[in-house]
């Protein structure tokens, strides 16, 4: 049979291979990148905008950064700080533990425990945190005693109300029912994250119930637990401002006493109070991370870098580059 019109190739006319090309022409060849100026002009407008929101901070004597400095590591506001810390790291260890409780009887099979969980979560969920704290700050105009002994019964120890509930404790409680509410959606959810054949394998090993919760489902819950609870909890920071309302001077209402006592400085104190928050909630993240990293061994090939590995992999990816541009 004979061959189409224009179906024969010469070797001559064939297209030269890679092989046939000599290696040091390979390598002479600079790869060229990509050229976005999209990119380049919106780098370039965000640079300009974050230059003129730095300058105007420095520049702009309403800051009054003199004052700032002043204020910023004094004994007063300081102690406002380690109120702050005690009251979020009390809510957040009580809140957590309430928050697991009430997960596990979301997921458990008593329809009792699941409507109560689910009526709890649904009702600290609804009411804001400030009615939550005014009402326990109220609660001794309710029940002026509290008593321990047989339900509908006698009682057997009776306590005044007033004096048990301090400013501290109030601010506790109120943020430890609020946070446990939160906290149960976020590790519910991490426990539903958990692949079903984890459970069934734990089952058919005959393992209890417990154990399998504490050592097979929750540490693997905790890759999806973390991120989202570490939200909460820097959302529970920024909450204890609110205990301030009940009469309790925590960092907030530190900052606020002290304004109202000198007005000239209720700037430099606003500025004082958000950038202790700002270091606050920062080294939460920070934490985070390494929690994170540590919960990732086992399900990822590579760990995530740290901010350091990250930044000396950048500067030898730079110095490479400014290498082969000084070697072109």
């Amino acid at each position: 049979m004979s061959e189409p019109p224009g179906a024969a190739v010469s070797l001559a006319e064939a297209p030269p291979t890679p092989s046939d090309i000599p290696s040091k022409t390979l390598s002479a060849q600079r790869v060229q990148p990509l050229r976005r100026p999209g990119r380049w002009i919106v780098t370039a407008a965000v640079l300009v905008l974050v230059a003129q929101i730095l300058h105007g901070l420095v520049t702009n004597p309403f800051y009054q950064w003199d004052r700032f400095r002043y204020w910023f590591l004094r004994p007063t506001v300081l102690d406002g700080l380690l109120v702050t810390l005690e009251v979020a790291a009390l809510s957040a260890a009580l809140g957590l533990l309430g928050g697991i409780l009430l997960a596990l009887g979301r997921l458990s099979g008593s329809p009792v425990l699941r409507a109560v969980s689910w009526t709890y979560t649904w009702l600290f969920r609804s009411v804001p945190l400030i009615v939550v704290l005014i009402f326990l700050y109220n609660f001794s105009a309710l029940y002026k005693t509290l008593s321990l002994g047989v339900p509908f019964g006698p009682a057997f120890v009776t306590f005044d109300e007033s004096k048990l509930a301090t400013d501290m404790t109030i601010a506790v409680i109120g943020l430890s029912l609020n946070e446990a509410a939160y906290a149960a959606e976020v590790v519910r959810g991490g426990i539903l994250s958990v692949d079903q054949g984890q459970h069934e394998a734990a089952a058919a090993l005959g393992l209890p119930k417990g154990y399998q919760f504490r050592r097979i489902v929750f540490p693997q819950a905790l890759r999806s637990i973390t991120p989202n609870y570490v939200n909460q909890l820097i959302g529970l920071i920024k909450s204890t401002s609110l205990v301030f309302y009940v009469s309790l001077l925590d960092l907030f209402g530190t900052v606020q006493s002290m304004s109202s006592t000198y007005p000239g400085d209720v700037v430099p104190l606003l500025m004082v109070a958000t950038v202790w928050y700002l270091i606050l909630t920062s080294a939460v993240s920070v934490v985070q991370f390494y929690v994170e990293r540590h919960h990732a061994r086992g399900a990822t090939r590579t760990l995530p870098p740290t901010p350091l590995q990250k930044a000396r992999a950048g500067l030898a990816s730079l110095r490479d580059r400014l290498r082969g541009e000084a070697a072109v």
